[in-house]
């Protein structure tokens, strides 16, 4: 059986009022963190902040981002042993984020919407209120 290559992406942690911004593709009802695959020749933090550009409308600095950690779990949607490895960045703006041409809606989160994550998306909201930064 060929070895299946790890999705490699990066998304942005939005956090205001105990809870994070996360966002609906249109015509679906999972939640998901801003973000999306890595290119090559980019850095991790170089995508998450064109991710938030493109899904959320957000400019953000790459070198202001601070990474919080990776989540490394099984890809939504993907055959069984395709991982998807997060890598998932802090940010802060005042800026009012919202949905692009790419994002059905905004949502505002806390672990009570677990059940609307796919694996990746719920692990993140577990660490962030396991680091108190949400509800």
């Amino acid at each position: 059986m060929p070895q299946l290559t790890d999705i490699r992406v990066a998304a942005i942690a939005l956090v205001r009022d105990r809870r994070v911004l996360m966002v609906t593709a249109r015509d679906r009802d999972v939640y998901y963190m801003p973000g999306g695959k890595i290119d090559d020749g980019e850095t991790a933090a170089e995508a998450a902040a064109r991710e938030a550009l493109e899904e959320v409308a957000l400019v953000l600095d790459p070198a202001e981002l601070l990474e919080l950690f990776e989540v490394v779990v099984q890809a939504h949607g993907e055959p069984e042993g395709r991982l998807v490895r997060m890598r998932v960045f802090h940010a802060e703006t005042d800026a009012a984020p919202f949905a692009s041409a790419e994002v059905g809606s905004l949502h505002w989160v806390t672990t009570a919407d677990l059940d609307r994550c796919p694996p990746a998306g719920a692990e993140v909201l577990e660490r962030l209120a396991a680091a108190g930064l949400i509800d």
